[in-house]
């Protein structure tokens, strides 16, 4: 059986909440292990046993969160051994202007720098998920959507 990760970090809740909806989505795909983390309980070994890795972070000054950074300056350890592991990203912010696509492409940016495979959308949040301030019914079937997308894929690589 595949396995994904969520990994996340969130202050205010509204990344925790997108990252419970992405899980539905990969629940709904079917024949997948999920496992959601705090990016402060992530460690390699998950990294390394995951075959998607999907990480969450607020979008702060126009970045993911230092914490999140944490977690991808650490994953040096396996650096090599993540590629052609699915991956993908999603953030919140408090504005539309926030900086939202500079952080999911921020952490896409070390998905591919690992050799991960990234799946785009030609349909909604074209980098991954969006939401501005608490996830909204578009947002939570946008992140409910992008879940099954990526374990459908998990599943067709593997």
């Amino acid at each position: 059986m595949s396995k994904v990760l969520i990994s996340y970090f969130s202050k205010s809740g509204n990344t925790q909440k997108m990252a419970s909806y992405i899980k539905e989505g990969l629940i709904s795909s079917g024949d997948l292990q999920v496992d959601l983390k705090e990016v402060k309980d992530t460690t390699i070994d998950d990294l390394l046993s995951s075959d998607g890795i999907i990480i969450g972070s607020p979008t702060y000054f126009g970045v993911m969160a230092a914490d999140v950074k944490d977690l991808i300056d650490k994953s040096i350890k396996c650096f090599g051994k993540l590629s052609g592991k699915v991956g993908g990203a999603f953030t919140s912010s408090a504005m539309v202007g926030g900086g939202n696509e500079t952080t999911i492409m921020s952490i896409i940016q070390a998905l591919l720098i690992h050799g991960m495979i990234v799946q785009g959308d030609n349909k909604g949040n074209h980098y991954g998920p969006v939401s501005i301030g608490a996830p909204d019914q578009g947002v939570i079937d946008e992140c409910v959507r992008y879940g099954k997308r990526l374990g459908d894929l998990v599943k067709k690589l593997n």
